[in-house]
């Protein structure tokens, strides 16, 4: 089940609006002529500290609808800016970055960068939708699902309709910012299955650089593409900075938060945000799923 957080106010509502454009992020040109990438050896010449330096000015610069990663074959840092980042704000990157400038290249992507609230299913909290991630068990059998900490952040009891007339159960842990999944137990009269749609899931796993994979959702339906990048930083604004999430071609658009990426029975993620959107396509963020199942002791079945 998954819920799209519609018609939300204050924190939610600025949350929501992160979550509508995810789709065309990775696809723009380099704002930035960039520095030489390796020497004649073909050793990259950015250091690793050089590139750690970069990242922690693109921290420091705070420039909402950026996302980074550092580029493992080059060192360089690569950083998506959306629609919404000015120049002066590239300026102010680059400037935060110092003698670190020369390790960015700056990619341009359409649409804004945000949370995409709404492993398939919807879900519905009091006043937004978003989308179920997996269904997990603990140590006890006790019957849980996983999905983005931005949709349980805030949120008390879950239904699997609109109406609010058939209860999931309460929120059981959330984590966001920083970190993107949350916790919801099965108290209700609603029978989980250990599937995505009609896949079984049997596993879970993190998924590696150019991996195809396949997200679910309740607002898109499925959607593949493949992994870009591991480890990327991302800025929604407002101090919500998420990290280590997993860079995607796959699209997604608003009430798709929380659903699965997964490939074959493997689970791998929880959908976070990112720019773009079905029909022109784009770049999304994923929570890596193992990360939360560690954090919360729970497990896919």
């Amino acid at each position: 089940m998954r819920i799209k957080r519609n018609a939300p106010h204050g924190k939610q509502a600025r949350r929501i609006a992160l979550i509508a454009a995810t789709s065309a992020l990775v696809a723009g040109a380099a704002l930035a002529a960039p520095a030489a990438y390796a020497g004649s050896d073909g050793t990259p010449t950015v250091s690793a500290a050089e590139a750690k330096s970069a990242s922690n000015a693109v921290l420091e610069a705070d420039v909402a609808g950026t996302a980074w990663y550092v580029d493992k074959a080059t060192n360089k840092l690569t950083v998506t800016a959306d629609s919404t980042v000015s120049q002066s704000e590239i300026a102010k990157i680059k400037n935060t970055a110092g003698a670190s400038a020369d390790a960015i290249e700056i990619k341009r992507t359409p649409g804004k960068i945000q949370k995409l609230i709404s492993g398939g299913d919807a879900i519905y909290a009091s006043s937004w939708r978003c989308s179920l991630g997996f269904n997990v068990r603990n140590s006890s059998g006790a019957n849980y699902f996983v999905t983005a900490g931005h949709c349980t952040d805030g949120a008390g009891t879950w239904w699997s309709n609109s109406g609010h007339t058939t209860t999931i159960g309460p929120t059981s842990g959330s984590s966001f910012p920083t970190n993107d999944y949350g916790l919801v137990r099965y108290s209700g009269s609603v029978t989980p299955q250990g599937t995505v749609g009609s896949q079984d899931i049997t596993s879970a796993a993190n998924p590696t650089v150019g991996q195809t994979v396949t997200r679910r959702g309740s607002t898109t339906g499925i959607h593949s593409g493949r992994v870009t990048a591991l480890n990327a930083t991302v800025n929604y604004g407002n101090g919500d900075i998420v990290y280590g999430m997993i860079q995607t071609t796959v699209c997604a658009e608003p009430g798709d938060s929380g659903g699965p990426l997964y490939a074959g029975s493997t689970a791998l993620g929880l959908t976070s945000g990112g720019s773009g959107n079905c029909t022109s396509g784009g770049t999304t963020f994923f929570q890596p799923v193992v990360e939360a199942l560690n954090a919360y002791g729970v497990s896919v079945y």
